[in-house]
């Protein structure tokens, strides 16, 4: 199977199982948002909680260059790691969220 397309479908499904879990409010919305076309996948939590406001970007990982970029982790385990796991090797995955400079000193690939 193509690598892209096993990183395509990697992503979703993680970001699918994220999309599972409970929210702080039922009035608090999970949306996965997936475009294969361009490689760009989130899960963005929308809605209102005790008449406030609440919305951000939980993941959002890309694939550019035959590697996923993760640009933001809002997991406590983290996506890198639930990657690995899905069999991602760890030089196919780039930490974004960390300066060009600081990538060098993890395990993961700089980019």
């Amino acid at each position: 199977m193509d690598k892209i397309k096993t990183y395509r479908e990697c992503i979703e499904k993680i970001i699918q199982e994220h999309s599972s879990y409970k929210s702080i409010s039922t009035n608090v919305e999970a949306q996965t948002i997936f475009d294969a076309e361009r490689n760009h996948y989130q899960l963005v939590h929308a809605g209102w909680h005790n008449g406030r406001r609440v919305y951000g970007c939980v993941l959002h990982l890309d694939i550019k260059d035959g590697k996923i970029w993760i640009q933001q982790d809002g997991t406590e385990v983290g996506v890198a790691n639930e990657l690995v796991a899905h069999g991602v090797p760890k030089k196919d995955i780039v930490l974004a969220f960390h300066s060009p400079y600081k990538r060098q000193f993890t395990e993961f690939a700089v980019g």
